[in-house]
């Protein structure tokens, strides 16, 4: 007889699974939420707040550049310092809260495009 919670676990990593072939196509909001809930159900401890915040910022702002070739590596890095700073508070540990995150990196996206499109 399986427990409750590996039937649990088993079909939440099914339906990871199965999202993360879509995950190319996906748009931020859809990448982060996805993400956070996978890594808040993760299996150890060392799943934070704070670490699924900073893992699902980094991937889903560098696989949305990925996807556009115009933005250099430094956009990116903006982006995600930006979102670091001012995108994470949004986030709880029971709601990734995605529209306001999508919203926030959205408008460091305008922020950072406006820094290196001045610079010489």
């Amino acid at each position: 007889m399986i427990e409750m919670g590996k039937y649990f676990r088993a079909v939440v990593v099914f339906f990871i699974v199965l999202g993360a072939t879509e995950k190319s196509s996906a748009s931020f909001k859809d990448c982060y939420t996805k993400c956070f809930v996978s890594c808040m159900i993760g299996f150890g401890p060392s799943h934070t707040l704070c670490s699924c915040t900073t893992h699902c910022l980094k991937d889903c702002i560098f696989q949305e550049i990925s996807n556009e070739v115009q933005d250099s590596d430094n956009l990116g890095f903006c982006k995600l310092g930006c979102a670091f700073s001012m995108c994470s508070a949004f986030t709880s540990k029971h709601n990734p809260n995605g529209d306001k995150v999508d919203g926030c990196v959205g408008s460091c996206s305008t922020k950072c495009t406006k820094i290196y499109s001045s610079s010489p």
